[in-house]
């Protein structure tokens, strides 16, 4: 098992910064991926950026490129989500999610834990 608590949420105006954190414990000898999603009111959950707990790599909707890094500090069992130039179609709940399958994993039912969320709310 793998528990995720996310941290870093809060209310911010369009074009701030905000940094998400999502520490991990557990069995961490895996994952293998960690991400983040979000859901907005009345939308269904979407992938926002991926990474390799190994390698590093990372993969990000088009949404968020340029505006949104993903990282991750394997000494703290922590990955962390840096966005900036924030606009209000941002605003939602933000999620961490971990897997162990390997590949292009982008989906809510490739990833296996969960954490709580942390709500994000963008003004404009």
């Amino acid at each position: 098992q793998v528990q995720l608590v996310e941290s870093g949420g809060g209310l911010v105006q369009a074009g701030g910064s905000l940094r998400l954190s999502c520490a991990a414990s557990g069995r961490t000898s895996g994952p293998y991926a960690m991400g983040w999603f979000r859901q907005a009111p009345g939308k269904e959950r979407e992938f926002v950026a991926r990474i390799r707990w190994s390698s590093s790599s990372t993969y990000y909707v088009d949404s968020v490129k340029g505006r949104f890094t993903i990282s991750r500090d394997n000494a703290k069992n922590t990955v962390y989500l840096q966005m900036s130039s924030l606009k209000p179609e941002d605003t939602a709940v933000y999620y961490c999610a971990a897997t162990s399958r390997w590949g292009g994993v982008t989906t809510e039912g490739e990833f296996d834990y969960w954490g709580q969320g942390t709500q994000v709310t963008v003004s404009s």
